[in-house]
């Protein structure tokens, strides 16, 4: 029976590709599946944009290539990348560019359709009302702020553009899981319509998708968490996944972290919101009968999982202009760490009150205290405290009010409450981009998806 390996590259933009090196080196993989893009990153990415319009991809995208690109190539492991962000040609050119320098030759796909942004007032027309999916609200209210607007696409374009003899496959929004499921679809043939082992190969997405974190980083388990070894060398997951779509999962010999039945099961229940109907554009997968069998020596069997029928509507994360921000961070030591911050709050309060500083939301953190638990954070070592960092944030729709917050905070050094420290100067204002998310019918996506084919010297 033939057997594809597949392993993590990255769980987001900024994640360490060097356990990648380990599993192309000594896991005997054959793709490199890389998920750059979390909820937030598209914002990340138009900021970006809006400075240079020649950005709004995942910069880290080069240096992992130029550090991975020579042990990939020699053994023949191929790329996919969802890097591409708001921008995949121009991770595409800048990919040229490197492999142009270092003589290297690839056949680079990339893939796009996911920009749905100029279509929004057709689909309006069309009858969508593109209604928050959470909340069900209008969109009209922030209609003329949207700045862009995104489709998670499935894996069936991963799977043409390696048909059509991509090495590196460069694409915008896609889910996470289909990162995978497109070398398996692609090296296995599967059927459209072979509900369950396309969510066999979902499953094996899911527990890949986040890197470490799939090999016992991040592990929540009180008392256990210690027990992960040697995270400094942490092994992302390897799915060794078979045409019958049984996924074995395991990590690169020698490396650190621990793959076993409850790292898999945690992460197997990462952002899902029903086990039972757990949407991707692909398959709805049923994980209620999955059977995780812990073979030892950081190997789980995972089999089991059902599939049904792909969602006729896909998820759409558009972004807005959602107004400016302003912030500061201070510290009080002990005594009466916390007492203190209260204070400064008080007092700043009332003088945004008295100097007309309006804002639409105010955000207030007692790091140290109550960051983490909000109203669920333990109150009887207030006292006890050494030291608390207090965060104030306004959300404004004004620039100038978002200037002006910040600016009331100097004063307290000396005319406050004691023993303050760590300000570091007034931050510049930030402007907010809202997250917008809506479904549409999947035809109208997918009819503008295309591939273009790139070749490198």
């Amino acid at each position: 029976m033939k057997r594809i390996r597949l392993t993590s590259g990255l769980g987001f933009y900024g994640d360490n590709w060097h356990p990648v090196l380990a599993a192309i080196e000594r896991g005997d993989v054959d793709y490199v599946c890389s998920d750059h893009l979390a909820e937030l990153t598209l914002a990340i990415l138009q900021k970006d944009r809006a400075k240079d319009p020649a950005a709004g991809y995942a910069r880290d995208l080069i240096p992992m290539l130029a550090r991975l690109w020579p042990a990939a190539s020699a053994r023949g492991v191929k790329f996919i990348f969802n890097a591409g962000g708001l921008n995949p040609h121009g991770a595409a050119e800048a990919l040229q560019k490197l492999f142009t320098e270092k003589h290297w030759h690839a056949r680079i796909a990339v893939v796009t359709g996911d920009d749905v942004l100029q279509h929004i007032d057709k689909f309006q027309t069309g009858g969508e009302a593109l209604q928050h999916m959470d909340s069900g609200a209008s969109i009209e209210p922030i209609r003329e702020q949207l700045i862009f607007a995104n489709a998670y696409l499935g894996a069936r374009p991963i799977a043409q553009a390696l048909q059509q003899g991509a090495d590196i496959v460069i694409t915008g929004r896609v889910a996470d899981a289909a990162l995978f499921l497109g070398p398996l679809l692609y090296e296995f043939e599967w059927s459209a319509s072979d509900w369950s082992r396309i969510a066999q190969g979902v499953v094996a997405g899911h527990c890949l998708e986040c890197s470490g974190q799939g090999a016992g980083g991040n592990f929540g388990a009180a008392g256990v968490w210690q027990r992960i070894p040697d995270l400094a060398h942490i092994g992302f997951p390897i799915a060794d996944v078979g045409s019958d779509g049984e996924v074995i999962l395991c990590k690169a010999p020698g490396s650190g972290g621990r793959i076993n039945f409850h790292t898999v099961r945690q992460q197997l229940l990462y952002e899902v919101h029903d086990p039972k109907a757990y949407v991707t554009p692909d398959v709805v997968l049923d994980m209620s009968e999955l059977e995780l069998t812990d073979l030892g020596d950081d190997r789980v069997r995972v089999t089991g999982a059902i599939g049904r029928a792909a969602p006729e509507k896909l998820k759409i994360v558009a972004g807005y202009h959602h107004g400016w921000m302003g912030h500061i961070v201070i510290g009080f030591c002990w005594p009466d760490a916390l007492k203190k911050a209260k204070a400064a709050v008080d007092t700043v309060s009332l003088m945004m009150q008295q100097q007309g500083i309006h804002h639409d939301e105010l955000c207030i953190e007692f790091l140290g205290q109550s960051t983490f638990l909000g109203p669920h954070a333990t109150k009887a070592q207030d006292e006890e405290l050494n030291e608390i960092w207090l965060r104030m944030a306004i959300r404004t729709k004004e620039k100038k009010q978002a200037d002006a917050f910040p600016r009331l905070f100097p004063w307290l050094a000396l005319s406050g409450p004691p023993f303050m420290g760590g300000f570091h100067g007034i931050p510049a204002a930030s402007q907010l981009i809202g997250v917008w998310p809506t479904l549409i019918p999947r035809q109208w996506v997918e009819e503008q998806i295309a591939i273009e084919l790139l070749e490198t010297f």
